[in-house]
């Protein structure tokens, strides 16, 4: 399974969720990001603080009084309990840009156990237009500019969530900070559904929630729990693993994506990488040097850089595709242009121990609950010196408990197939992460999935055939009203 953003309009990512950076290169942030692949009713007392936390219950009737004063936005949206203005800052016109905290239960069956302030971003036109909620499955990356593509169709509103355990939306147990018993898929979406019914005091009109790879799964999970807080998802490159035992759907969509000639280049690129390994470790090496960066986490420089050689193809299929065929390596390219283009593919600065550790919490979710995948590669028998290095494990320090919950996965998946309602699901053709797919069923209502053509994991609405853009932009707005 691979996790990320899938278009500059959500703030593009590989795998791990690289945003782009003018003149094409990426974020520090964005860099890091990479790692991915490699990979109510009581108040709460916040652990070690005096702050009282209220309830989403009580934000109605303290709106209400700023409300009816004629308060100003930020003044309204000040009074929901656990609602904190960190910053307004310039955006577009038309738009007012908030950054702000909202208080959150570490585990929400037990309120009284702590919380922790969840970061998010609020991008205000009206009350009287719709509200995109976009669950961006990892930090509070973008700013003011950035606004999701069913925000920009519907001339709407936009909440942009930080996700439990990432930035510095981390419940801390004071007994042992690196605890993550709470981080799972259910208390992401209790903390979605309880933001949105303290916001839905200010904010009364449609919702519609998206997201994208990881975040597009983060949608899901929080319709599954809380079918009705939203009238409407967007759902962009989601992976969708039910069984993590078998990844064969990968190795055959991998054997089939593009040309054969395109899939034979790759594969002798990857050997040829792995026959030059001292060459390529060797300015592997001289990059860690020279930008302090170690590989304790994955072990070794030589390990990491067999890590990315095997993720090599997803990473290519994802973000690079067929107009980069041609620009594939032949045997006997320099060590210089060889390294370069690897590099430029797999991002090698991504195994390194900064973006590991920046990524703790998401392979902790892949390995408790998400699953991974690992590719089978007959093409590099005899050049492979790490058996098992593609483990999601390897990517947690040594020790790191894990139990992974199997019926995590199918339970969603029986929910999209049986009883989902009014979610459009949209993959690029050429993304690996279409190989294991959300599939409506029978039971599913107003529920599709849409496929752009050519396309890698920057699928969006805009990059459908113009007749399904057409539809699905239609249908988008029915379910927000306008």
């Amino acid at each position: 399974m691979t996790n990320a953003r899938p278009d500059r309009d959500r703030a593009p990512r590989d795998p791990g969720g690289t945003r782009r950076a003018p003149g094409g290169g990426t974020t520090p942030r964005g860099r890091r990001r990479l790692a991915a692949l490699a990979v109510g009713a009581a108040v709460l007392v916040p652990a070690g603080s005096g702050t009282a936390v209220a309830a989403p219950t009580s934000a109605a009737a303290g709106v209400a009084a700023a409300e009816s004063s004629g308060a100003d936005i930020r003044d309204r949206i000040t009074a929901i309990p656990g609602m904190r203005v960190v910053a307004e800052k310039p955006a577009a016109p038309g738009i007012r840009y908030f950054e702000l905290t909202y208080r959150q239960p570490n585990d929400h069956r037990h309120p009284e156990r702590g919380s922790f302030e969840q970061r998010l971003s609020l991008q205000h036109r009206s009350t009287e237009r719709p509200m995109v909620l976009y669950t961006s499955g990892y930090d509070l990356g973008a700013g003011a500019s950035f606004r999701s593509e069913p925000a920009t169709l519907l001339d709407g509103n936009q909440i942009y969530t930080e996700q439990r355990y990432f930035g510095t939306s981390r419940p801390v147990d004071p007994t042992d900070p690196t605890d993550m018993s709470d981080l799972n898929i259910r208390q992401a979406a209790d903390d979605h559904h309880r933001l949105i019914q303290a916001l839905k005091s200010i904010y009364r009109g449609s919702w519609i929630s998206t997201g994208g790879s990881k975040g597009g799964m983060a949608t899901v999970y929080h319709r599954r729990f809380h079918p009705d807080d939203v009238d409407g998802s967007v759902v962009y490159s989601a992976p969708n693993n039910v069984d993590d035992r078998d990844d064969r759907a990968y190795d055959t969509f991998l054997a089939r994506v593009g040309t054969p000639e395109c899939r034979a280049a790759l594969r002798s690129v990857q050997r040829e990488a792995l026959l030059r390994r001292d060459e390529m470790t060797t300015r592997y090496a001289q990059w860690a040097a020279t930008n302090a960066q170690t590989f304790e986490t994955l072990g070794s420089v030589d390990r990491s850089f067999e890590l990315a050689v095997l993720r090599l193809p997803m990473m290519f299929w994802m973000y690079a595709g067929e107009p980069k065929c041609a620009g594939i390596p032949a045997p006997g390219a320099s060590a210089d242009e060889l390294y370069a283009w690897v590099d430029g593919v797999t991002r090698l600065a991504v195994y390194a121990d900064e973006s590991v550790e920046f990524f703790r919490p998401y392979f902790h979710q892949l390995g408790t609950q998400l699953g991974y995948m690992q590719l089978a590669t007959p093409h590099l028998d005899g050049l492979l010196r790490y058996p098992g290095i593609q483990e999601v494990r390897n990517n947690l320090p040594a020790g790191t408990p894990l139990r992974f919950d199997s019926g995590a996965m199918p339970d969603i998946d029986r929910w999209v197939r049986h009883r989902s309602d009014r979610i459009l699901f949209v993959y690029g053709e050429n993304d690996p992460v279409r190989a294991e797919p959300f599939r409506p069923g029978p039971g599913s209502r107003d529920t599709r999935v849409l496929i752009a053509p050519h396309t890698g994991h920057g699928a969006r609405l805009g990059t459908l055939t113009p007749d399904d853009a057409a539809r699905a932009t239609a249908v988008l707005r029915r379910w927000a009203g306008v």
